[in-house]
C-alpha cells in the first residue's frame, strides 16, 4: 500500500481552491469546484463553510465539518504543485 505525505496545513483560496502544505514541505493547490456537484460537498458552496477548512489531526486529510472531508491521498494525487499552478496562472 502506497503512503502519502501527511497534511501539515491548509488554507482556503478564492475560486473554491485550497492550498495544502504537506509534511515533506511540498505545497499543492487542490480545486474543490468539481466536488460541489456531489451532494456530500454541496455545503461548500457557502463561503463561510468553505473558509472553515482545517487540517485533520494526524495529517490524514482536511475537513470542513464532521461529514465533509478529503483524504491526503486525494489531495496529493490530484493537487497541482504551486509552481505548476503559477505557470498556468492559477496560483493566486
Amino acid at each position: 500500500m502506497e503512503t502519502y505525505p501527511k497534511v501539515r496545513s491548509v488554507e482556503a483560496l478564492k475560486g473554491k481552491r485550497v492550498l495544502v502544505t504537506f509534511s515533506n514541505e511540498t505545497k499543492k493547490i487542490y480545486d474543490c469546484s468539481a466536488l460541489l456537484a456531489e451532494d456530500t460537498y454541496s455545503a461548500l458552496e457557502t463561503e463561510v463553510i468553505f473558509k472553515n477548512v482545517k487540517a485533520d489531526q494526524g495529517g490524514y486529510g482536511i475537513s470542513w465539518t464532521d461529514e465533509i472531508d478529503l483524504a491526503e491521498s486525494e489531495l496529493w494525487i490530484n493537487g497541482v504543485s504551486v509552481e505548476q499552478a503559477a505557470a498556468l496562472g492559477e496560483a493566486d
